[in-house]
């Protein structure tokens, strides 16, 4: 795993040179759904910080066993009837998408840092804010001070090739900036290289870091 770790830090330098971008504006996340405390602590060990989890059941064990240092990223689907127990636990939100769970973040004391999830290729069957409801959505959050919405977020459409992620990425990248938003969670270890080039601060990697 450390050598996986140090061949996806390598991959993020390169797509970050190709574009004169600074590597140290992208946050690797590893996902670690499904993983050991045991397999996570190797990652720690070898310098890797922020974590990434989706369910909120499986992530209290493992947040509860990493040292406070440790940075934890929320990234599924966030639940009203969780999310107070998540804005608790998760130092970032990735999937802050409806006004339900906006409400019950609202309702918690500490500053929370969001991402505001987008579905940018507008698929029904999954969650996230198609482009339309975007600026409504948005500007409902803006009033709440206790939200810190640091960017925006979205998991993809299902393509054959990463470069066909591109048009999607550079989308997110761009809806970003037109808000003054300087966070873009987007890419996965498919597909992380394109992202990287396209703007994404922050990439969401799992099976490339783990053995099957």
């Amino acid at each position: 795993m450390s050598e996986r770790l140090a061949a996806v830090q390598t991959g993020i330098r390169e797509a970050c040179e190709s574009v004169g971008r600074d590597p140290a504006s992208v946050t690797l996340v590893a996902v670690t759904k499904g993983r050991s405390v045991a397999e996570i602590e190797v990652l720690y060990q070898s310098g890797q910080r922020d974590f990434g989890e989706s369910r909120l059941q499986e992530a209290e064990p493992k947040i509860a066993a990493l040292p406070a240092d440790t940075r934890w990223h929320f990234i599924g689907n966030l639940q009203s009837n969780k999310a107070r127990k998540v804005a608790d636990l998760f130092d970032v939100i990735h999937t802050l998408s409806t006004l339900s769970s906006l409400e019950q973040l609202a309702k918690t004391a500490r500053s929370i840092s969001t991402f505001v999830e987008v579905n940018i290729g507008e698929e029904p069957q999954k969650s996230g804010l198609f482009l339309d409801k975007l600026d409504e959505f948005f500007a409902t959050a803006l009033q709440y001070d206790s939200l810190k919405i640091l960017g925006l977020m979205t998991v993809g459409p299902l393509v054959g090739e990463s470069e066909e992620m591109r048009p999607y990425f550079r989308r997110l990248a761009q809806l970003a900036l037109e808000r003054g938003l300087a966070g873009v969670s987007m890419g996965m270890s498919s597909d992380y290289v394109v992202a990287i080039q396209e703007g994404a601060t922050h990439v969401r990697i799992g099976s490339a870091l783990f053995a099957p």
